[in-house]
C-alpha cells in the first residue's frame, strides 16, 4: 500500500496527497507533518518498531472538504486520491487512482469559494518585449486573454493582473526571476500534475519537485510550469479543440502569439487538476488595457474601492456601500464592473438608462425578490460539467427556473433597450424544468450514494427493484411463518448479518427437528444457523436489488446531467442576463436610498459636480456630511492645488472626486447634487505613507516609485490625485520635487491630466499665479476662542495655516508639548516673515552665500525664489531649535554696540553667553 501512493505522489509531487483507505484519507510522510501541523490535527506513525517510523494523519471522508478548504486557502495544492474498483471484487490491493487536485486557482467546491468573489486562475508568458496574460474563472467558464508589447509591457500586463487579483498565477521556469521579484518568493510545492513526464525515474522527480515551486502570499500562489507546457502550436490546437473551430481569429486570437500561449497553458492546467474536459468553458475573450477605466493595485487600496484600509475590510469599502446583489453571480458582475469601469460612452448610458428606470420601487422590489430564489446558475452549470454537482444542485436549479417566468413578466414592460435585450435573454426552458421535477426528489439526500434521490415514477425498473427492497421485512416475516409451521419450532427465527448475510437460527434443543433440507450454516454455543436453497435464492433477490438500486440511480442521476449539460449555452445566457439584472437593480437601490443623482456623461474633458459627497464617509459617518463643488478642465483648470488645515478634508475630497468618476463609469447614479462628468481612461493616486521593507524601498521611495509612473503614463484623459508630494525627505528637496512635478504634469502636452494636488507646501500656492491652467483652492477652518472648527468647505484662495498644533491636541500630546510646540511656531513664523523680505535675511549662513540645488533640475525663477525661502527658513529652524534654545541670548546678540565695545567687555560677555547656552 506504501509504495503505491509513493508512485502516485511522484505522479503529483508538489501536491498533498489525500490517500483513500476505507472512511478516511491518510496523508504519510512529510505530507503528515505538513498537515498535522496546519490542519492541527494527531500525528501519529506506523512501523515503530523498526526504528523507521513513516509518519501519518488522517481526517474522516465525509469532512474531507472542510480540512481540504483550510488548506487550500493557505496556499498549498491538494491532490484527492479515491478508491477506483470494490474491495471485495478483488483479493488485490484496490487500485487507487487521482481524481482530482484542488489548488487555489481552480477551486469550485462551495466550501473554497465565497458567493461574490471571482477565483480566477492567471496564466503569464512572454519576452523581454511582449507579455500576455490569460484569466479563468473554472467555476463559471469564464475565459479572458490579453497582450502588450513595447516598453510598457511589463507594466501593463502587472497591472492587469493586479487588477483581476488571481488566486493562482502559472508562469514559464524561464520568467522566474522577473515574476518572483514582482510578486514574491514561492515557499510551496505546486507543480503542474505530470502528464509529458510520467514517466519519469525517482531522480528526475525529484528534481521536478525541487524546481516546481509555488508560494501563497496574501492573496496569490505562485506556480511555475515546465517550459515545454507553453509551446504555441500546442496551446492554438488545444484551444481549437476545446472552442470546436479551425482557427482562433474567430475569438480575436489572430496573430496574438503570447495570449495563445497563456489562454492554452491556462486551460491545460485546468484540464489536467480537474481530469476533466471542462466543456462549459465554451469561449474566450481578448480584451485590451484600454477597453476600461484603468485601476491599478496602488489606486484600488488608496481609494478603498473593494477593501477599507486599516483592517476596516469589505464593509468599509466602495464596493460595500454599493453592493445590494441578491444574488453570487450578480454581486461578481458588480465587483467585476468597480474593479473595471466601463469607458464605452454608450454602454455607461445604456446602464444609467436601466438605472433609471430600476428607479421604481414597485418594479425593483418584485425583481429583487424574485431573484433572491435563483440559486447561483454560473457555478452551478460547471459543476454540472465536472461531475460534482449534488441532487440538491439540480433542485435548487429547478427552483430557479420557476422564477424565470415572473421575473421576464417583470421586465416585459422595460423601455431601455439593455433590460429589454435582458428580457429576451431569459430562457425559461421549461423542458429542464419538468425534466427535474419529474427525476429528482423534492428533499433528496444530500449524497446520492444515500439513496432516494430519483423520484417514484420516473424510472419503471428503479420502481420495482425500490418494491422489492420495501417488502423485505414483509417477506421475511412470511418466509419466517412458513419454516415455523412446516418445521413445527415455534422459537425459529430469521435473522441476518454482514458476514453470514439471511440465515435461520434454531436452539440446540430444537435441532433435531430441522427439515432435511436445511443446510448447516454455523454452530454457535445455544444455537444453529441454517439456510436453504429458498432463502439463498430470496437473498440473492433482495442484496440485488439493493446494490441494482445503488447502481441504477447514480447511472440515472449522471445520465440526468448530462442531458443538462447540453443545455450550456442557453443557461451561461440566462445566468449572465440575471446577474446584469440583479447588479443593475443592485445600483438602482443604491441610488434611491442614498439619494444619488444621475450624472450626464460626455465625450469632453469638463468635471462639474455641484453638492459632491463622499460616498463611503457619508454611508458611515453618524454626522452630516459637508458637501462641495468642484470644476476641472483641461485649459484653464488643469491642476487645482488644495491647502487648508490638518483633518479639513482635503485628502476626502481627492477621493471623493475619484470615487464619483468612477460611479458613473459602472453606470451608477452619484453621491452629488448633480454632475456633468467625461469618459476618463484612468484614475492616478500618490496618497498615504507606506513602506515596502522587504524590498528594500523605504516611504519615500515608494511614494516616488509611484510618482514616476504616473508622470510617465498619465495622459490628457486621466485623473491623477496627489496627496503630499514631497513630504517624505527634507523641505529642500521635497519642495523642489513637488514644484517640478506640478509643472511637468500642467505643461506637458503628453501627460498634462486634471490634477487634484493636496499640499502643506504653501510656496506651491504661487504656481496658480504663474501657470495658466493652475488654481489655488483652500479648505476653510476657523478659530473661536482658542479653538479651530474645521469647516470642510472647499472655496477658492489659499490657506494661511495647516493647524497642526491644534490636531495634535486632538490626538492627545501633553500641554507642556502643545505649549513650548506654540513658542517654537511664533518664531519660525517671525522667520517665515522675513524670509519673504528677501533683503534682510534674519540668518546669515555660509550655506546660503550660493545658491541652493534642488535635487531635481529646476530652471523656473519662481521655484528658485521658493526653494530658497525653504532652505533660509530650513537653517532658521535649526538655528531656532538647536543653536539658541533661549531666545534672548539673540536678542542680546542683536542688541550689542559693537564698534563701542571694548576687548574686556567683549571677552566678558563672550564669556556669560557660553555659560547660559544650552
Amino acid at each position: 500500500m506504501l509504495r503505491q501512493y509513493q508512485e502516485l505522489k511522484q505522479q503529483h509531487p508538489g501536491t498533498l496527497l489525500f490517500f483513500r483507505l476505507g472512511d478516511f484519507y491518510e496523508l504519510f510522510y512529510d505530507d503528515a507533518v505538513t498537515g498535522s501541523r496546519e490542519l492541527e490535527i494527531t500525528l501519529t506513525a506506523r512501523h515503530k518498531e523498526r526504528g523507521d517510523p513513516v509518519p501519518m494523519c488522517g481526517v474522516p471522508h465525509h469532512a474531507a472538504s472542510g480540512y481540504i478548504a483550510k488548506l487550500v486557502r493557505k496556499g498549498y495544492r491538494v491532490a484527492v486520491c479515491e478508491q477506483t474498483e470494490e474491495a471485495s471484487k478483488t483479493k488485490k490491493l484496490v487500485r487507487r487512482e487521482v481524481v482530482r487536485v484542488i489548488t487555489p486557482g481552480t477551486a469550485i467546491d462551495p466550501q473554497l469559494i465565497e458567493a461574490s468573489d471571482s477565483i480566477y486562475l492567471a496564466a503569464l508568458c512572454g519576452t523581454g518585449s511582449a507579455y500576455a496574460v490569460a484569466f479563468l474563472e473554472l467555476s463559471t467558464g469564464d475565459f479572458r486573454a490579453t497582450e502588450s508589447s513595447g516598453p510598457e509591457a511589463w507594466s501593463r500586463i502587472r497591472a492587469d493582473i493586479e487588477s483581476f487579483a488571481p488566486r493562482e498565477l502559472l508562469f514559464p521556469e524561464s520568467l522566474s526571476l522577473l515574476v518572483r521579484d514582482s510578486f514574491g518568493e514561492p515557499v510551496h510545492t505546486a507543480p503542474l500534475p505530470m502528464s509529458e513526464g510520467d514517466d519519469l525515474n525517482n531522480a528526475e522527480a525529484q528534481d521536478v519537485q525541487a524546481r516546481q515551486l509555488s508560494r501563497s502570499t496574501q492573496t496569490l500562489t505562485l506556480t511555475p510550469v515546465d517550459d515545454w507546457a507553453w509551446r504555441e502550436d500546442d496551446c492554438a490546437a488545444l484551444l481549437s479543440k476545446q472552442f470546436g473551430t479551425r482557427h482562433l481569429a474567430g475569438h480575436g486570437l489572430e496573430d496574438k502569439h503570447q495570449a495563445i500561449r497563456a489562454a492554452g497553458a491556462c486551460l491545460n492546467y485546468a484540464r489536467e487538476t480537474q481530469r476533466a474536459a471542462v466543456p462549459h468553458i465554451s469561449d474566450i475573450t481578448y480584451f485590451e488595457a484600454q477597453d476600461s477605466l484603468v485601476l491599478d493595485a496602488v489606486t484600488l487600496r488608496n481609494l478603498e474601492i473593494v477593501e477599507g484600509q486599516s483592517g476596516g475590510g469589505r464593509a468599509r469599502s466602495l464596493l460595500g456601500i454599493i453592493d445590494r446583489t441578491v444574488t453570487g453571480m450578480g454581486a461578481r458582475l458588480l465587483r467585476s464592473w468597480v474593479m473595471r469601469p466601463s469607458i464605452d460612452l454608450i454602454e455607461i448610458e445604456s446602464r444609467l438608462n436601466s438605472v433609471t428606470d430600476l428607479s421604481s420601487q414597485v418594479k425593483r422590489d418584485s425583481l429583487r425578490d424574485l431573484l433572491k430564489g435563483v440559486a447561483d446558475l454560473e457555478r452551478l452549470v460547471g459543476r454540472i460539467h465536472l461531475g460534482t454537482a449534488t441532487p440538491r444542485d439540480l433542485v435548487a436549479l429547478r427552483g430557479s427556473l420557476e422564477q424565470l417566468p415572473s421575473i421576464r413578466q417583470a421586465l416585459a414592460d422595460s423601455k431601455p433597450t439593455l433590460l429589454a435585450s435582458l428580457h429576451e435573454n431569459i430562457n425559461e426552458l421549461p423542458d429542464v424544468r419538468d425534466l427535474i421535477a419529474r427525476a429528482i426528489c423534492d428533499e433528496p439526500a444530500v449524497n446520492l450514494s444515500d439513496g432516494g434521490v430519483i423520484r417514484d415514477g420516473y424510472n419503471s425498473e428503479l420502481d420495482e427493484l425500490r418494491s422489492t427492497s420495501r417488502n423485505a421485512k414483509q417477506s421475511i416475516a412470511s418466509i419466517e411463518a412458513r419454516e415455523r409451521s412446516r418445521s413445527g419450532i415455534t422459537s425459529l427465527r430469521v435473522r441476518f448479518n454482514n458476514v453470514f448475510g439471511y440465515f435461520i437460527e434454531v436452539s440446540k434443543g430444537a435441532s433435531s427437528r430441522v427439515p432435511d433440507d436445511y443446510e448447516r450454516r454455523q454452530t454457535l454455543t445455544n444455537a444453529e444457523r441454517y439456510t436453504t436453497p429458498e432463502l439463498k435464492d430470496w437473498e440473492r433477490h433482495v442484496l440485488g436489488a439493493e446494490e441494482r438500486i445503488v447502481e441504477l440511480e447514480s447511472s440515472l442521476f449522471s445520465e440526468l446531467r448530462s442531458i443538462l449539460a447540453g443545455e450550456t449555452i442557453l443557461l451561461q445566457t440566462t445566468a449572465r442576463a440575471l446577474a446584469t439584472v440583479d447588479a443593475l437593480a443592485a445600483i438602482a437601490e443604491t441610488a434611491v436610498r442614498r439619494r444619488y443623482a444621475r450624472p450626464v456623461m460626455h465625450n469632453g474633458d469638463e468635471i462639474e459636480i455641484k453638492d459632491g459627497r463622499h460616498p463611503v464617509i457619508e454611508a458611515l459617518s453618524n454626522d452630516p456630511f459637508v458637501p462641495n463643488d468642484l470644476y476641472m478642465n483641461n485649459s484653464t483648470d488643469r491642476f487645482l492645488i488644495i491647502t487648508g488645515p490638518n483633518m479639513g478634508g482635503k485628502s476626502s475630497l481627492l477621493r471623493q472626486t475619484a470615487l464619483i468618476q468612477i460611479l458613473a463609469q459602472i453606470g451608477s447614479f452619484v453621491p452629488a447634487k448633480s454632475a456633468r462628468l467625461p469618459v476618463l481612461d484612468r484614475v492616478w493616486t500618490r496618497v498615504g505613507a507606506s513602506d515596502d521593507l522587504a524590498s528594500g524601498r523605504s516611504t519615500f521611495m515608494v511614494e516616488m516609485t509611484e510618482t514616476a509612473a504616473i508622470l510617465h503614463n498619465a495622459t490628457p484623459r486621466s485623473l491623477v490625485l496627489l496627496d503630499e508630494i514631497g513630504r517624505g525627505t527634507s523641505t529642500f528637496d521635497g519642495l523642489s520635487i513637488a514644484w517640478a512635478v506640478s509643472e511637468f504634469l500642467h505643461d506637458s502636452p503628453e501627460h498634462a491630466a486634471k490634477t487634484l494636488f493636496a499640499t502643506h507646501y504653501h510656496e506651491l500656492t504661487e504656481l496658480a499665479e504663474r501657470l495658466p491652467g493652475a488654481r489655488n483652492y483652500q479648505i476653510t477652518a476657523a478659530e473661536r476662542e482658542g479653538e479651530v472648527i474645521f469647516l470642510h468647505h472647499l472655496e477658492p484662495g489659499r490657506a494661511s495655516k495647516s493647524y497642526g498644533i491644534e490636531v495634535a491636541r486632538l490626538a492627545g500630546l501633553p500641554p507642556a508639548v502643545l505649549e513650548r510646540a506654540r513658542e517654537v511656531l511664533e518664531r519660525l513664523e517671525r522667520y517665515e516673515l522675513d524670509v519673504f523680505a528677501e533683503d534682510t535675511l534674519p540668518v546669515k549662513d555660509h550655506r546660503l552665500d550660493e545658491e541652493p540645488q534642488p535635487s531635481c533640475s529646476v530652471q523656473n525663477a519662481a521655484l528658485r525664489t521658493a526653494v530658497r525661502r525653504a532652505a533660509v527658513r530650513q537653517v532658521a529652524s535649526q538655528v531656532t531649535l538647536f543653536d539658541s534654545v533661549n531666545q534672548e541670548l539673540l536678542d542680546e546678540v542683536r542688541d550689542v554696540d559693537v564698534e563701542n565695545l571694548s576687548a574686556d567687555e567683549a571677552h566678558a560677555f563672550l564669556l556669560n553667553m557660553r555659560s547660559r547656552i544650552i
